[in-house]
C-alpha cells in the first residue's frame, strides 16, 4: 500500500461572535484541510490550525508547507509509517507544527480505516465518551455571567473562564461567573499569559474563596520559576498550556515543580504522536492531562477526541470549538450534546468532508 496523492486547501472558519482572551481577539480562523489517498482508494483527512499569537503559523506558509515539502515526501510511502514518515517531515520542514499535525492526522485516519476500527480504540479504548467544558471569553463581568446560564440549561457541568488582562477585574469577573454558577458548574480559569507573578499570586488568591478548580498558564510561557513560585503560594492547581509544546518541554515542568497539570494541544505538539508522548510523561510523573484545541473544525477536533478518550490520564477535555462556528464542514465525527462528547464508531476518525467549503488548491 502506498500513498497516491495528497490535496491540500483553505478552509475559512467564521466564529458566531469574536473569542476575546488576554492575547488578543479572533473572528474567524483560516485553517487548511488535508486529504491523503492511497492506491488502494481510501481518503485520510487532516485539518491545521495555525495561530499565530499562539504557534507562530500561519495560513498560507501552512498550506505550502504540505504542498511544497510535505507532498513530494509522502508520495510512494506506506501510509503506516507513520512513525517514520514523523521523522522525516521534521527533517525537511523546521517549525510549522500545524503542518504536520495535517498530514499526520490523515494518515492515523487511513490506519483506521485500513484496520477497520475507530483510531481510539486502536489506541487502546479507554471510553467512548466524556465531557468537555464551554469557554467564556473576556467580557465586563456581567455579560460574561450573564453567558453562564444558557450553558448550564444546554448540560455543561464544566465552564472555562478567560481572564489575564488585569488581575483585580479579573477578580471581579470570577466573582460574577460564581454567583452566575452557584455551585451547578466546574469553574476553570485561563489567564493565557496575562500576569506578571505577583499579579497572579494575589488573584489567585482572592479567587480561591469562589471555588476554582484550576488555574492555567498564570504567567508569560516558559517561566518555569515563576510557576513553581506562584503554584507554592496557592491553593488552586496550576496547569501548564503554552508552556509545553514539547515532550522535552513537559519534562522541563515537572522537574521544576511548576504544573500541577498539563493540557495538550495538537497543534501545539506537532501531531498525535507528541501528543501522546507529552500524556505518557505525565502520567508516569503522576500529573493527569486535559486535551485543548484552538479554534478548529470537528475533523481535528474528533482527532483530539480520540486522543482524549484512549488515555485514563486525560481526565479533562476543552474541545468546545465547533460550538463557536457559524458553520462546520464536517459530516459525522465527535457529537456534542451539552458538555456530553462522544466518539463515532466508523473506521478512523470517524468523518467525511463538505467538499463545498474547502478551497482546494490545484497541485499541478
Amino acid at each position: 500500500m502506498e500513498i497516491r496523492e495528497v490535496r491540500a486547501g483553505y478552509l475559512n472558519l467564521e466564529l458566531k461572535e469574536p473569542f476575546t482572551i488576554a492575547l488578543g481577539t479572533v473572528t474567524e480562523a483560516k485553517n487548511v484541510v488535508v486529504e491523503i489517498e492511497t492506491d488502494s482508494g481510501l481518503v485520510g483527512f487532516g485539518e491545521a490550525a495555525p495561530m499565530p499569537i499562539v504557534t507562530g503559523d500561519f495560513q498560507e506558509a501552512t498550506l505550502q508547507g504540505i504542498l511544497q515539502f510535505l507532498r513530494p515526501l509522502l508520495l510512494g510511502k506506506d501510509p503506516r509509517q507513520i512513525s517514520m514518515i514523523s521523522s522525516l517531515m521534521d527533517k525537511v520542514l523546521k517549525g510549522n507544527p500545524a503542518a504536520k499535525v495535517a498530514v499526520e492526522m490523515a494518515l492515523f485516519d487511513l490506519l483506521g480505516k485500513i484496520y477497520r476500527m475507530p483510531l481510539y480504540i486502536l489506541w487502546g479504548g479507554n471510553a467512548n465518551s466524556f465531557e468537555s467544558d464551554y469557554t467564556i471569553s473576556i467580557d465586563e463581568p456581567d455579560i460574561m455571567a450573564e453567558k453562564v446560564e444558557p450553558l448550564l440549561e444546554k448540560g455543561y457541568t464544566a465552564l472555562k473562564v478567560k481572564v489575564g488582562q488585569d488581575g483585580k477585574e479579573d477578580v471581579k469577573r470570577i466573582a460574577a461567573v460564581s454567583r452566575a454558577v452557584n455551585g451547578r458548574a466546574l469553574i476553570r480559569i485561563d489567564a493565557n499569559q496575562g500576569w506578571g507573578i505577583k499579579e497572579a499570586v494575589a488573584a489567585i488568591q482572592e479567587m480561591e474563596k469562589f471555588d476554582v478548580e484550576l488555574v492555567e498558564e498564570p504567567i508569560l510561557k516558559g517561566n518555569l520559576d515563576g510557576m513553581a513560585f506562584i503554584r507554592d503560594r496557592v491553593k488552586v492547581p496550576i496547569m501548564a498550556d503554552e508552556t509545553v509544546f514539547s515532550p522535552k518541554d513537559a519534562l522541563e515542568v515537572i522537574k521544576a515543580g511548576a504544573a500541577d497539570l498539563i493540557n495538550i494541544k495538537l497543534m501545539k505538539a506537532g501531531g498525535l504522536l507528541a501528543a501522546r508522548k507529552i500524556d505518557a510523561i505525565a502520567s508516569t510523573a503522576g500529573l493527569e492531562c486535559m486535551v485543548g484545541c484552538m479554534i478548529e473544525s470537528r475533523l481535528s477536533v474528533t482527532a483530539a477526541a480520540h486522543l482524549v478518550a484512549s488515555s485514563p490520564n486525560i481526565t479533562r477535555a476543552d474541545l468546545d470549538a465547533p460550538g463557536f462556528l457559524r458553520s462546520d464542514p464536517i459530516i459525522g465525527g465527535i457529537e456534542i450534546k451539552g458538555g456530553l462528547c462522544t466518539l463515532p464508531e466508523k473506521p478512523g476518525l470517524g468523518i467525511e468532508l463538505n467538499r463545498q467549503e474547502v478551497k482546494f488548491v490545484d497541485n499541478t
